[in-house]
C-alpha cells in the first residue's frame, strides 16, 4: 500500500474519474461526493457520498470520512472547506480555490505577484455606459467576462464594438463581470504544474487548439515552439504557481504573442484537460502526480518529462445521443490510439463525453495517425444545429490551415535565385512523398541571426532534417550544421564562376566534429531523397513510398531497356 491516507474528491466527474485510476493502483481509499451514478463514483470501490459538492453539510459529512480533501472542479463552497480546514487537510489550501474560482481576484493575485495578464478592467455598474467606458480604455475588440461560474468559454462574451454591449450583458446574466484587453496571441499553449510540499515542478509546455470556446486538441509538445519559449511557458507557470497555498496539481493557460511574450490567462486549481496526454505520453500522469503531491509522496522530476510527442483529441457530444461511441469505434481501426470513454450516458451536444490520445516516435506520425478522427469529429460537429461554423478550420495545424501536417524538413537557401534549383528537391518531398516541408530564406552572412535561430530552433518545432543550398563561399550548409544536432544536407548551387565547383569544396571541407552531408551541384533531387531515406528509418508510411519510388525507378529503366532493344539504338535515339 503506498498510502493509508483516505482521500476525500469533490467532485465525480471524468476528472475524478480519472484521479480514482491511480489511486485504485496503489491501494489508495478515495470516497467520492457528487451525484449518484457519477462517472468516478462507477470505478471506485470507495463509500461514496450522493449529494452536492457545493452542499456545507454534504462537505462536512465527506471530512468526517477521510484524511485529505481536494477538488476536480472549483465551483464548491470554499466556506464549507474553511470550516472543516482545522480537522482534514485540504488540497490545495481553500484560500487559493476561493482567489481562482472568481477570475477577476485571481488576476488581481497574480498581478500582485508580478506575473503577467492581460490588462483587465472590473465593471464596477452594470450599465452600458460603464462597459463602453472600459471599451474605450481597453480598445475594441476586448472580452467582458463573468467573473464566477465560467468554464469552457461559458460566462466570456467578445465586445467587438459598442453595439454588442447590451448583448452583452443580457447574455453574461446578474453575475460580476470584468473586461479584458484583447490578446491577439498566434497560440494557445498549457503547462501542468505540480506543487508539491517541497518544490514546484512541472510537465512539457503544450499547444491546446480550442474550437466554440472548448478545449478540442493538445499537441505535446507545443509546435513551432522553441526550447527557450518552452523553458519561459514553464517558468513562468511555476512563477503563477507558487503564488499559491497549497498541493498538488495546477491547469496553467497562457497566450503566446506575436514577440514572444506569453501572457497567463487562467489557471485551474486541479488536474486539467490539457493535461490528458499525460497518462500515456509520459512515465507518471498529472492524476497521478496530484494524489502523490497531496499525500505527500515520491515525485521524481524525470517521471515529468515527455517519452514520446502525442496529440490528445476531446471527444464532444454531436447531434445524436450516441455520437462518441461513433468516435471511439473509428478510433478502434487506429493504431496507437488510446480510448478514454466517460461513462455519462447520453451525449448532449458539446459535453465532453471521452478523449483519445496518441502517440509516437514523432508529431509529424501523430499527426497523420490522428488525422481520420479529427476528420470524425469535424463531421459530427458539422451536424449539430446548436452552433454556426468554426471560426476556422481545426486538423493538424491551426495556426495555418492551407497546411495539413507540422514541417518535418525544414528547406532554407541563402538567396531566392536558389529556389529554382530547389524546386525538383520540393516536388519530390511533397508531391511523391508527402513529407511536409517548412522553407525559408537565410543567409550565413547577411542574416546570420536568423540562421542561427532557424538551425537552433529546428528540432524542436518538429524538423527532423534540415536541406540548405548556397552558391559561392556557400557557408549557410555548415554555418546551420554547428548550430544543430540535426542532420543537414547541403546543396552547392551553380554560380556564375567556376560552376559551382568553389561551392562544393566549401561544404566537404567541414572540420571534425561538425559533419555535413554533401549532393552534387545544384541536385536538389538527391538531397530530397536523402532526406525521406533518414526520415524512412523511422517511419514506415515514408520508406514505403521510398521503395515504391525505387521500384518505379528500376522499372522505368528497365522499360527503356527493352524498347531499346527492340527498336534499335538509332530509332530509339530519333524519339
Amino acid at each position: 500500500m503506498t498510502s493509508s491516507q483516505v482521500v476525500g474528491i469533490l467532485g465525480g466527474g471524468q476528472l475524478g474519474r480519472m484521479l480514482v485510476e491511480p489511486a485504485n493502483r496503489h491501494n489508495i481509499k478515495t470516497i467520492i461526493l457528487d451525484a449518484k451514478d457519477a462517472p468516478a463514483t462507477k470505478i471506485s470501490a470507495g463509500d461514496h457520498i450522493v449529494g452536492s459538492f457545493a452542499d456545507k453539510e454534504a462537505v462536512k459529512q465527506l471530512a468526517e470520512k477521510v484524511d485529505v480533501m481536494t477538488v476536480e472542479i472549483e465551483h464548491i463552497d470554499t466556506y464549507a472547506l474553511e470550516e472543516v480546514a482545522d480537522r482534514v487537510k485540504v488540497e490545495p489550501h481553500w484560500r487559493t480555490i476561493r482567489i481562482i474560482q472568481n477570475k477577476f481576484h485571481q488576476k488581481q493575485h497574480l498581478e500582485k505577484h508580478n506575473v503577467a495578464v492581460a490588462e483587465y478592467r472590473e465593471v464596477k455598474e452594470r450599465t452600458e455606459s460603464a462597459v463602453a467606458a472600459i471599451g474605450e480604455e481597453l480598445g475594441y475588440p476586448f472580452m467582458l467576462k463573468s467573473q464566477t461560474q465560467a468554464y469552457d468559454g461559458k460566462g466570456n462574451f467578445p465586445v467587438k464594438s459598442e453595439k454588442d454591449i447590451d448583448a452583452a450583458l443580457k447574455a453574461l446574466g446578474s453575475r460580476p463581470l470584468y473586461g479584458e484587453k484583447w490578446a491577439k496571441f498566434k497560440a494557445e499553449l498549457a503547462v501542468m504544474v505540480v506543487k508539491t510540499k517541497d518544490d514546484v515542478l512541472s510537465f512539457p509546455t503544450v499547444e491546446t487548439v480550442h474550437e466554440d470556446s472548448i478545449c478540442k486538441l493538445v499537441y505535446a509538445p507545443a509546435r513551432n515552439v522553441s526550447s527557450e519559449i518552452n523553458s519561459k511557458a514553464q517558468e513562468l507557470a511555476k512563477k503563477a504557481v507558487a503564488a499559491f497555498e497549497g498541493k498538488g496539481v495546477f491547469g496553467v493557460e497562457m497566450f503566446l504573442l506575436p514577440d514572444d511574450s506569453l501572457l497567463i490567462n487562467e489557471i485551474a486549481p486541479r488536474p486539467h484537460n490539457s493535461g490528458h496526454y499525460t497518462i500515456e505520453a509520459c512515465p507518471i500522469s498529472q492524476y497521478e502526480a496530484h494524489m502523490r503531491a497531496i499525500l505527500d509522496l515520491p515525485i521524481p522530476k524525470k517521471s515529468l518529462r515527455l517519452k514520446e510527442p502525442s496529440i490528445m483529441l476531446n471527444i464532444l457530444g454531436g447531434a445524436k445521443v450516441d455520437s462518441h461511441i461513433t468516435v471511439a469505434q473509428g478510433a478502434l481501426n487506429v493504431p496507437d490510439a488510446s480510448i478514454h470513454l466517460y461513462e455519462k450516458g447520453d451525449a448532449r451536444p458539446g459535453r465532453k463525453m471521452g478523449h483519445i490520445t496518441v502517440t509516437a516516435p514523432s508529431m509529424g506520425e501523430c499527426e497523420q495517425t490522428i488525422n481520420p478522427l479529427i476528420e470524425l469529429t469535424n463531421q459530427i460537429r458539422a451536424a449539430r444545429t446548436d452552433v454556426g461554423p468554426p471560426d476556422a478550420p481545426v486538423g493538424q495545424n491551426s495556426q495555418d490551415s492551407s497546411s495539413t501536417a507540422a514541417p518535418r524538413v525544414g528547406v532554407i537557401m541563402g538567396s531566392d535565385s536558389d529556389l529554382n534549383v530547389l524546386k525538383p528537391g520540393l516536388d519530390l518531398l511533397e508531391n511523391t512523398f508527402g513529407i511536409p516541408v517548412d522553407i525559408d530564406i537565410t543567409s550565413a552572412h547577411r542574416t546570420p541571426h536568423k540562421m542561427d535561430e532557424y538551425a537552433r530552433t529546428a528540432a524542436d518545432r518538429g524538423i527532423k532534417v534540415i536541406i540548405a543550398a548556397a552558391g559561392g563561399a556557400a557557408h549557410l550548409p555548415g554555418m546551420a550544421a554547428s548550430h544543430t544536432t540535426l542532420p543537414v544536407v547541403g546543396i552547392p548551387v551553380k554560380g556564375s564562376v567556376f560552376d559551382g565547383q568553389d561551392s562544393l569544396y566549401s561544404m566537404v571541407q567541414m572540420p571534425p566534429g561538425v559533419p555535413l552531408g554533401v549532393m552534387g551541384v545544384n541536385n536538389s533531387m538527391n538531397a530530397a531523397l536523402y532526406a525521406a531515406r533518414i526520415l524512412g528509418a523511422f517511419d514506415d508510411e515514408v520508406k514505403q513510398k521510398y521503395e515504391k519510388f525505387v521500384k518505379d525507378m528500376e522499372e522505368e529503366v528497365l522499360a527503356k531497356g527493352q524498347k531499346l532493344r527492340k527498336v534499335g539504338w538509332a530509332e530509339y535515339r530519333r524519339e
